[in-house]
């Protein structure tokens, strides 16, 4: 494949980040055409490593996250280690890391030790609570971030147990956040030639998401709480029971909706009943709704409501399971499950790129490196020759 003709060819990143939002900014950077070289611990590796389930022995965790990556093993408290990746973060426009606060320093690759090497670098550093606050110093993790900004209290069934998300919603949304910032200080760097340091934390990235519970929250103090599927603010927005499964209706306006009860329910009255005419009333009534709801929607399965609404012009869809997903003949055809060969596990699929460029699109190269896969060709092309690697492997410094 062509890489001059991805965005963000010529792009050259250093990634020491390791589990999921560090490797999940990567990727994305990666498959935009970035050169990325990954570069995990002598001895063990990435800790997603040890994550299974496994393929031959090597774990499909890893691989599904590591994509279009070179890949190179070093024992970054080895002084001699530490010398040859001063010369990749030389060469590196942007270093990436997620060390808990205070690790970087400690092994001589924090940001000022860098970036007196390498005054262009931008330096991307993603912690659980960022760099400063009463929080700095703890160790932070997906879950706890879920906890700490609110979102389990909201998610799930009213006066249910608190919920996480079905994923880990904040390590992506960090490595995310990380991404964007990452572009926009590269922008910068190519304008001005500067460098500069970024503070990714896991447990904020996600609280400008919180659009309407922010808008009600500061506007009298309403503090959200869980509403199963429901919207918070439209109604009907949410799943509805049919005579097979649940699917999802969108009646999210007054037109949809009268589209729902007329063409789709033939019960136009529901239009008029006072409880529902306008969408203030139907969120106010909404158990009353669901309920006449499910009792006309339980008369037919699935598809055949997704059918009419359809034909209605009423957004609605299944409640797929991951399986299901996957089969889904829309993410086919829009390449979001796309086959590589790994050169352990073999043939495998991973999830597609979802950017679709008309000019310049991303591309799937190749399968996340084997451990220290890449670590000779790397070292060689950065003047370590071969003596002097095959010395380093015999001390354990590379892998």
């Amino acid at each position: 494949m062509d890489t001059q003709k991805t965005p963000l060819h010529g792009l050259k990143i250093l990634d020491v980040s390791q589990i999921m939002a560090g490797p999940y900014c990567t990727m994305v950077l990666a498959d935009l055409g970035a050169d990325v070289i990954k570069v995990e611990k002598a001895g063990t590796g990435d800790d997603s490593r040890e994550m299974g389930p496994y393929i031959n022995g090597e774990s499909t965790c890893f691989a599904q996250i590591n994509r279009n990556k070179r890949g190179i093993a070093l024992n970054l408290k080895d002084p001699e280690a530490r010398e040859v990746f001063y010369e990749l973060a030389k060469w590196a426009d942007v270093f990436v890391e997620n060390y808990r606060v205070g690790v970087t320093k400690s092994l001589g690759i924090d940001y000022e030790t860098l970036s007196a090497l390498n005054p262009r670098l931008v330096y991307c550093s993603i912690s659980g609570f960022g760099q400063t606050g009463p929080y700095y110093k703890k160790g932070g993790f997906d879950l706890v971030a879920q906890g700490m900004s609110g979102i389990m209290s909201m998610t799930g069934e009213k006066d249910g147990r608190p919920l996480k998300s079905g994923i880990a919603i904040y390590d992506v949304g960090a490595g995310l956040t990380a991404t964007y910032a990452i572009l926009a200080a590269c922008m910068h760097q190519q304008r001005t030639g500067e460098g500069q340091f970024l503070d990714i934390s896991l447990a904020e990235c996600g609280l400008p998401w919180f659009v309407w519970e922010a808008a009600a929250y500061f506007a009298d103090g309403t503090v959200a709480q869980a509403t199963g599927s429901r919207h918070r603010v439209s109604a009907p927005y949410q799943a509805v029971n049919t005579a097979d499964g649940y699917i999802m209706i969108g009646a999210a306006n007054q037109r949809t909706w009268e589209k729902l009860c007329v063409t789709v329910l033939d019960r136009p009255d529901l239009i008029t009943d006072p409880r529902f005419v306008t969408n203030s009333d139907r969120l106010t009534n909404v158990d009353a709704l669901e309920a006449i709801l499910e009792a006309a929607f339980s008369s037919a399965n699935a598809t055949t409501w997704i059918d009419r609404c359809e034909a209605a012009g009423v957004p609605c869809g299944p409640v797929n399971d991951f399986g299901q997903a996957m089969k889904d003949p829309h993410y086919l055809a829009r390449d979001m499950i796309v086959s590589v060969d790994h050169p352990t596990i073999g043939p495998m699929n991973t999830i597609g790129i979802p950017t679709k460029f008309s000019a310049t699109p991303g591309q799937i190269r190749k399968a996340a490196p084997t451990f220290g896969q890449d670590t000779d060709a790397v070292l060689q092309a950065f003047g370590v020759d071969s003596e002097r690697i095959a010395a380093m492997r015999a001390r354990g410094v590379v892998q």
